[in-house]
């Protein structure tokens, strides 16, 4: 896979891109489901909706969505639930702390854009160890507009003093493509992420990863020794 570009920054996806969230999404919906005497979901049908928060996450516990007059109710139940115990079996995906490690050895900062809103990323990334060492966090709620809209990616930019064309971005879902390509990005999907329905090749990404350890060589960046 040939390089994209000799790196000037990275940005990445929260959930099942820069660390595996889906556990604990999914162990809050089914911790609802069990309040209420209803067996469990498989976790395999969940594990897909984790980049989709609780509409996606309840659609597939309770078969409802945003329209459905019970919705509201349940969302606040099940966010409740999840910041209750936001990183009980939340991980970084392997190779994740090295490649991290590996950029700030090389002074080529990183951060983080997501759709969680502040109140859920900003706990995670501390529990994860990651807020001190993140050079930038947008959430959902950071600027007026969630992705696909490129304004999340192009205030990570701002916030990072690189021009967005300096900038690449790895999301687990086709609406980060989309947003790192509306921001003048280069794009990587990541496909060891949650994906939803759609496959990775369909989103017209730079290049597509099966692994983090796959990541470094698209950046012309080679690990640093431990």
């Amino acid at each position: 896979m040939a390089m994209l570009l000799a790196a000037k920054a990275i940005l990445f996806d929260l959930d099942g891109t820069l660390a595996d969230t889906a556990p604990d999404l999914a162990a809050a919906a089914n911790a609802m489901l069990i309040a209420r005497g209803e067996p469990e979901v498989p976790y395999r049908h969940l594990r897909p909706q984790a980049s989709h928060g609780a509409r996606g996450l309840l659609g597939v516990a309770f078969g409802i969505g945003p329209d459905d007059p019970r919705y509201e109710a349940l969302r606040i139940e099940f966010l409740e639930r999840y910041e209750s115990a936001i990183c009980v079996k939340t991980r970084l995906f392997p190779g994740m702390d090295d490649l991290l490690a590996t950029l700030a050895a090389r002074r080529v900062p990183w951060g983080v854009v997501t759709n969680k809103i502040t109140r859920f990323t900003l706990p995670l990334m501390d529990k994860l160890g990651l807020a001190t060492r993140a050079n930038c966090v947008v959430s959902g709620d950071t600027t007026p507009y969630t992705k696909p809209h490129p304004a999340p990616l192009i205030e990570a930019a701002r916030l990072i003093a690189r021009a967005p064309a300096d900038c690449i971005y790895v999301g687990d879902d086709a609406r980060d493509i989309a947003a790192g390509q509306a921001a003048g990005m280069a794009t990587i999907a990541a496909a060891y992420g949650y994906c939803g329905e759609s496959a990775p090749a369909s989103w017209g990404a730079d290049a597509v990863v099966g692994a983090v350890a796959e990541i470094l060589p698209l950046l012309g960046i080679a690990i640093a020794p431990a």
